[in-house]
This record gives structure tokens, sequence and C-alpha cells, in this order.
């Protein structure tokens, strides 16, 4: 498990908010004559709004992701949770069929509002105070002058770290390595450490070419002083990378972050994606099918539904169904669909222009094909050429494809003609995987949505 879901201050966050949250609906409650018309409605609002903190606190990831020693982030993330918490709220009033007094609505979310204010406030305030105490300062000190030292400082003024690094012991005499002071060598940091109240020291040289680093190592924890080995991956690997842990025993280190491979995250993209589809099928394709399917049969001979083999999750074939837009043709699993395209029927362009030829897929999502938001999913001959155009082409088959995507919404979409559309395409597609929050695809529809009714030069 990941030691960022460790961390005691989420968890103590985590209650205290529901805690508080629960006090003010409790105490508004109390406060209202039992005899108030539809009286009911309030304790069923109270109970939604636990559900709706949860709910936005967690898709802006307040608690999961955020490191709260990151005070603006901190300050964002919070912000970020009660707007989406406003929203819920006032989307239970509008669709509730009894009417709810504003004025209880402005106390509560006053209420909440006001210890959000305050207890992020006093936090900053305590930890800021606490670091500044000397039972609490951390200062550190690095072994070795070398490229990962460099990047270590810089992560950490770049994340305001209130450590603070008192220089580098390095045998060579580098003196004004990165503007740090040379302290000493190797062989005194332990004893410098000692006398100056350095509390970590970050060994960045490997202890297999340098073996007194271990010996260094046992005398600095008997002396309370914190020695840390800090790998430069580097050595064998030039990308970005991850890390996690399995029960504290074994490193994984991965080229990409994955929010999609967590369970959790599958869970509410999958409530997503089926709530969306079942209402679109419900209320829109109902109706709209049949109306659709006629105009196709009158307009070209022909089934009214396509299907093609496309690639999904980890390459794995499956059925796509779209409405048919084309005349048919024997190259229709072979070529992809150009501007000004002779096979297009004169209803195929409307359709095609409008993406109502891609309503359908809400089927495949329903089956768990694909998902609303993700990589549009190409023919198996041209996944299998792509892949050869480019070497991260499969990168995008680890999560299921979409109606649409990140990709299509940044005009990214229909015929390739030159490696670079399909290089662009692929980088959005798996900017998509790395940074994917159930946000992301609220936007994402809605960006789609917008260039559906505007207009989409590249939609032929």
């Amino acid at each position: 498990m990941n030691s960022k879901y460790k961390n005691p201050y989420k968890l103590f966050f985590v209650f205290t908010d529901l805690f508080a949250l629960n006090i003010i609906n409790l105490a508004l409650i109390y406060y209202i004559d039992k005899h108030t018309p539809n009286y009911y409605i309030y304790t069923v609002f109270c109970i939604f709004s636990n559900i709706a903190w949860m709910v936005g606190s967690f898709s802006t990831t307040m608690y999961l992701n955020t490191e709260l020693l990151n005070f603006k982030r901190l300050v964002i993330k919070t912000l970020s949770s009660f707007t989406a918490f406003n929203c819920l709220l006032f989307l239970f009033i509008a669709l509730s069929s009894q009417g709810i007094n504003l004025s209880f609505v402005f106390y509560d979310l006053s209420g909440f509002a006001i210890f959000l204010l305050f207890s992020r406030l006093l936090y900053i305030l305590m930890i800021t105070y606490l670091y500044r105490t000397e039972e609490h300062r951390k200062t550190i000190a690095f072994i070795g002058c070398n490229e990962h030292v460099l990047s270590l400082i810089g992560h950490l003024r770049t994340h305001n770290s209130p450590a603070l690094i008192a220089g580098i012991f390095d045998d060579e005499k580098r003196a004004g390595f990165l503007g740090m002071p040379l302290l000493g060598g190797i062989k005194d940091c332990v004893s410098y450490a000692k006398e100056n109240k350095i509390t970590d020291i970050y060994a960045t040289l490997s202890p297999k070419l340098y073996p007194i680093l271990y010996d260094l190592a046992e005398t600095a924890e008997k002396s309370f002083i914190r020695f840390k080995f800090v790998p430069d991956l580097s050595e064998f690997m030039n990308n970005k990378c991850y890390i996690d842990f399995i029960e504290d025993t074994a490193i994984i280190i991965s080229l990409r972050e994955e929010p999609l491979d967590d369970l959790s995250a599958q869970i509410m993209k999958r409530i997503f994606d089926v709530v969306i589809s079942s209402f679109i099928v419900l209320f829109i394709l109902s109706w709209l099918l049949p109306i659709l399917a006629i105009l196709i049969k009158i307009d070209s001979l022909g089934p009214v539904f396509f299907t093609q083999a496309r690639s999904g999750k980890n390459n794995v074939p499956f059925k796509v169904i779209k409405l048919r837009t084309l005349k048919e043709n024997p190259e229709a699993d072979r070529l992809q669909v150009t501007r000004n395209d002779l096979r297009i029927t004169r209803l195929g362009h409307f359709l095609r222009k409008t993406n109502l030829d891609e309503l359908p897929q809400f089927f495949n999502v329903l089956t768990g094909d694909m998902s609303i938001v993700g990589s549009r999913p190409h023919m198996l001959k041209h996944t299998e050429e792509y892949s050869k155009i480019y070497n991260n082409y499969m990168v995008r088959h680890f999560t299921k494809p979409g109606i649409t995507g990140w990709a299509q919404v940044n005009g990214y979409r229909g015929e390739i003609k030159k490696p670079e559309q399909l290089k662009k395409r692929i980088e959005h597609d798996i900017w998509y995987m790395e940074n994917w929050n159930i946000w992301l695809d609220f936007k994402i529809v809605y960006l789609t949505i917008l260039k559906t009714i505007g207009g989409d030069k590249n939609a032929f």
C-alpha cells in the first residue's frame, strides 16, 4: 500500500470534517419546529449532505492525494471540495419535490464554511509553529556532490519544505556546489551532525561503492540521527518514474502514474458510465434510434447498424456499434474515412458531423467494453500499423476506449494524414490516463457537447 494513504493527518481531516458537518446539521434540525410542513425533508437533506461532502471531497482527491503539508494545495483542494459540495446540495434542492427553506440551507453552508476556514487556518498555524520549534525542526545534510542531490534540493525548494538544508559532505573538495557549503568529508558526517544538531543525513552515493556508509548509518542511529539512503534511479532509468511499496518489503518502480489502476477509481468511473449511459439509453435512444433507423433505411440500402472489431482494453478486440454512415463496401475494415469520402451517404454526412452515429456505443459502455471517456478505439489493422510508428502507442490500451476523449476535445480527431497527428493524439490519450479524475470526465463530456453544438471542423 502506498504511504500516501497512511498519513494520519488525512484521517484526522476526514473525521473532523464529517463530525463538524453533522453537529451543524443536528443543531439546525433541533431548532426547527417539529410541526413545520415537510419536516422530514430536512432530515433527508442532512443525510444527503454527508454523501455530498464525501463525493465532493474524494472526487477532488481532498483526502486521497493531497499533500496536507503543502498549504497552498490544501486551500485549493478545500475550495474545490466545498464548491462540488454546494453544487450537489443545490442539485438535490432543485430535484426535490418538497420545499426546503433557503435560510436553513444558508445557515448550514455558512456554518460548515466557517468551520473549514478556521480548521484549516488553525492547522496551518499549528504546523508552522511546530516546525519552528527545536523539537520538530528538521535539518538535513547530504552525502555526495552529484546531479541527484541537485534534484533533491530543487524538490525541497519547489515544494516549500520547512526542512533546513545544512550542506553537503563529500571527499571531493567542491566548495560551493549548488550554492551549498561543503561541511567535510564523508567520514566526518556523523560527528559534524552530532555537534550541529543535524537531524537527517541523506546518502545519495551507492553503498556498494562506498561501504563506509553502512558503518556511518549504524553510528548515526545510535546518536538518534536518521540516516537514509536515496538511490539514484537514473542509473538504470532515464524516464520519470513512480515508486510504490508492497507491504513495506518490495519497491515497485513504474514509468507512469495510473489513477485508474486503483479499484476505487475504477468503481467511481464505472458508476459514472452506467448512470449517464442508462439515462441516455432510456430517455434519448429509446425514441431517437427508431427515427434514425427509418431515415437510414430510406436514405440507402444496407443495415441500420455497423459493427466492427476494434482494439479494446489490453488490446482485447470487441465489436463496436455505430449507425451506418457509409455505403456498403469491402474496404470498410481496411480504410479510414477521409474528408469528402465518396463512400459516405447523404444522411451519413449529417450523422457524422453531429456525432449521432456514435450514439449506439452507449450500449458498448453498458456491456463494459467501452467507457464514455477514454481513448478512441481504432481498427485492428490500424492498431498494428500505428504501434510500429509510435513507440508508446500501445500504452493507450491500458484503459477502456471511450466514445469521446481528451484528444478529441483538443482537436485531434478524424483522419490521420501525418505521423505528427498520430503522435499528438497518443500524447493526449496518455496524458488523460496519467491525470484522470472524475471531474476531468465531466469536463470532457461538457466540451464534447459544446463542440457538437458549435461544430467541429475535424468531424466529417
